[in-house]
């Protein structure tokens, strides 16, 4: 199935009905005023070079037509992270994917301080130039018969490009995923299946799209089924988002563990309390938390796992199977093994390896990057660089990074990058291993264990220069003698635990 053709079967069907409510902008879309509007950019963007067209617009109905529009005109979006270093993420995908085109607003640019560099377009000013005789052509194309509409859109194939999303890039340069709609489309049904969605739900969008998160369960989730998507620009702007709640009653929403806090902070008794599915992604979500949301809203708050490369649901917890502290039980069509990462044989229950996941679901491969795909894939199986075990029931839990990834605010912190930074400013002869501490409500911490007394003041200083704050370590701890393993590597999992020990101390001193 194409997406941007099923949109279009919705949106004659149901072409009465609210496809969008943009509370950023105050208006609301219905499905024949979504399929003009995608119909007006579809020409304008036929103007530009085939191949990739980047996407760089805050969630809204402006940045969901866009996305459509380009699949619509026989291109494929490149969805570009405007929330860190625009300009130069904007560079980099064009580089990367060798492509000229960005679609941005004017508003989002002036907000973030970021120039119009070369290639931007501004969709404002593509709007402007819409004339009376567009706006009648593309309004008269949409009362055509469905299938004639189609016949003048691009058509395609299920397994071409449907997205280019990038990874976080915390240790190396971002890794641009292919996704196909076969890949889209799949996790959305078997995903939807799984939790019963269906065209009667409203889901609150406040996610952005250039994360899979957003794309594919805030975006494409709401078209494929021909649901109302009620849609927000600012996720951390959680009063905004709970007022929204409860005005606006949707049935779904989803988001990161960090968020939810917010909201729940942020919110009434009562103003989620129409959500039936509600569901944390990206990150570990608390019992206090999932407690929180209990007590003050009557709603469970679920848990699910995935990732960029798996489209993105891999497992999650309904409200008929809920095992609270797993990440729930595998959707329809998505095979996981747990594989020993010393043996590469399938683990038992209980036992914790590789997670290794596979189906209509797992990315294309990273564009440009063969060995990297590679290295990631094999036999259709995707290392998922997470560590985990199933349990006796068949709910999947999670234990970690298997590199030594932590999780900051959404993002992805290398433990071993903020390592070889430090280590260039430690003194001769001082050594240090950097370790994550879990903190249930103030989310995962960064320490840095060094061997001797250092100047801590100056070494932030200089770090703070290569490193974003996140990734900035929020304690020193001396341990003389870092414990090492038989084969001369530090042991990590003994320095957290003694971490976690001397954390404890100084927090009943």
């Amino acid at each position: 199935m194409l997406l941007h053709q099923q949109f279009v079967r919705n949106a004659k069907r149901l072409s009465k009905k609210l496809a969008i409510i943009d509370k950023t902008r105050g208006t609301s879309v219905s499905y024949s005023r979504a399929l003009i509007g995608a119909l007006i950019l579809t020409s304008k963007f036929k103007k530009y070079d085939k191949g990739f067209i980047g996407i760089m617009i805050p969630t809204s109905a402006g940045c969901a037509l866009a996305t459509v529009a380009a699949l619509m005109s026989g291109r494929i979006p490149v969805l570009i992270n405007y929330s860190t270093g625009a300009e130069k993420n904007a560079k980099y995908a064009q580089a990367k994917c060798k492509f000229k085109t960005i679609i941005t607003s004017k508003a989002l640019l002036e907000k973030i301080n970021c120039p119009v560099t070369e290639g931007m377009v501004l969709i404002e000013e593509i709007m402007e130039s819409v004339s009376t005789g567009d706006k009648i052509k593309a309004a008269l194309k949409t009362k055509l018969p469905v299938n004639m509409i189609l016949n003048g859109i691009h058509k395609g194939d299920e397994n071409d490009t449907a997205a280019i999303l990038f990874t976080s890039g915390s240790e190396k340069d971002p890794k641009a995923v292919q996704l196909t709609h076969k890949n889209l489309a799949s996790n959305i049904k078997n995903f939807g299946d799984y939790v019963k969605i269906s065209e009667e739900d409203i889901i609150l969008a406040n996610l952005v799209f250039f994360h899979i998160f957003g794309l594919t369960v805030n975006l494409w989730v709401s078209f494929y089924y021909g649901m109302t998507m009620v849609t927000y620009a600012n996720p951390l702007d959680f009063q905004t988002v709970s007022n929204i709640a409860r005005d606006e009653r949707p049935t779904i929403m989803v988001g990161t563990p960090s968020f939810f806090w917010g909201y729940l902070q942020k919110s009434e008794p009562g103003d989620f309390k129409s959500l039936r599915l509600m569901v944390a992604g990206a990150d570990k979500c608390p019992d206090a938390l999932r407690e929180g949301y209990m007590k003050k809203h009557g709603v469970t708050l679920l848990e699910g796992y995935g990732a960029t490369e798996t489209s993105p649901v891999i497992s999650v917890n309904s409200i008929e199977n809920n095992r609270p502290g797993s990440i729930g039980k595998l959707i329809p069509n998505v095979e996981v093994r747990i594989e020993n990462f010393e043996t590469g044989k399938d683990c038992k229950p209980k036992e914790v390896g590789k997670i290794m996941a596979k189906g209509d679901s797992i990315m294309k491969g990273y564009y440009g990057d063969p060995e990297l795909t590679a290295e990631c894939m094999k036999d259709g199986w995707y290392n998922t660089g997470d560590m985990g075990y199933f349990d006796e029931d068949g709910y999947l839990w999670h234990s970690g990074r298997f590199k030594r990834f932590v999780k900051i605010g959404g993002e992805m912190v290398s433990l071993v990058n903020v390592e070889n930074v430090l280590e260039q400013f430690l003194p001769e002869g001082v050594s240090c291993c950097i370790v994550e501490i879990a903190d249930e409500i103030k989310g995962a911490s960064i320490i840095a264990t060094v061997t001797k007394e250092i100047d801590k003041a100056d070494i932030l200083k200089k770090m703070g220069e290569e490193l974003p704050n996140i990734a900035l370590p929020k304690q020193f701890l001396v341990i003389e003698e870092l414990p090492m393993m038989g084969t001369g590597k530090i042991d990590f999992r003994s320095v957290t635990k003694i971490v976690q020990e001397m954390m404890n101390d100084l927090e009943t001193e």
